[in-house]
């Protein structure tokens, strides 16, 4: 995916604009929204309290909410995530990024890995298409193919590398490790960090087909209205 290959539509195809910041306000979610509907990005990607804001907002709109779930550090119980989904898909989410229990897969809890993908995924019936957010800067790369096998397995539709809120976010080497793992069929989603147009398109080129980012206009504008 080059930048002469690239149109600002397509561009904004592959964008979830994201505002998850423990400050954020109602004000500040629709000033989000409306920007997103201009833009024509994938989805808008909000804190659980302000999905129905986001799906009232944006009903008339193609733009899709989503929502985490056991954010930021995948440390809940899986009853807790299940709960949360549920609610999340109640209040309008149409997509659910959940993170992974990190401690469990470094100690090779596989099962309890793979239940609370699993939990997740049931509480959207099937239908609410989840990303399993790994946190790649806290593992090897044994520990992020394990990681993506557990979630495909596990009925995710896309592995997510960062929640954008630990000590580093998505890498090229990552994104390229995770899409050879899971193959053409499931999703990558690269986050954390991906802030220009070089950025967008370095995660494009290595396999991701989703971009979390909090600078999709700015992203945008690099490319340009007649590109």
């Amino acid at each position: 995916m080059t930048k002469t290959r690239m149109d600002r539509a397509t561009l904004a195809g592959y964008l979830e604009y994201t505002l998850l910041a423990p400050t954020a306000t109602r004000s500040q979610v629709v000033e989000l929204c409306a920007r997103a509907a201009e833009l024509g990005v994938a989805t808008v990607c909000v804190n659980p309290r302000f999905v129905h804001l986001a799906s009232t907002e944006l009903a008339d709109t193609t733009v899709g909410v989503c929502t985490v779930v056991g954010f930021p550090l995948g440390a809940a119980t899986t009853r807790t995530k299940a709960l949360e989904a549920r609610d999340a898909v109640t209040n309008g989410a149409s997509e659910l990024d959940v993170v992974l229990p990190i401690g469990a897969l470094k100690e090779w809890d596989l099962a309890s890995v793979k239940e609370d993908v699993a939990a997740v995924v049931a509480a959207g019936s099937g239908e609410v298409p989840v990303k399993a957010i790994l946190e790649t800067c806290y593992l090897t790369e044994d520990e992020i193919t394990l990681a993506c096998r557990l979630a495909v397995v596990a009925g995710a539709s896309f592995v997510k590398t960062s929640t954008g809120f630990g000590s580093g976010g998505a890498t090229v080497k990552d994104v390229q490790l995770m899409r050879k793992t899971v193959g053409p069929s499931i999703g990558v989603k690269a986050a954390g960090g991906i802030r220009t147009l070089q950025d967008a398109l370095a995660m494009l080129q290595a396999g991701a087909t989703r971009l979390g980012t909090s600078h999709a206009d700015r992203i945008l504008d690099e490319l340009g209205p007649d590109y």
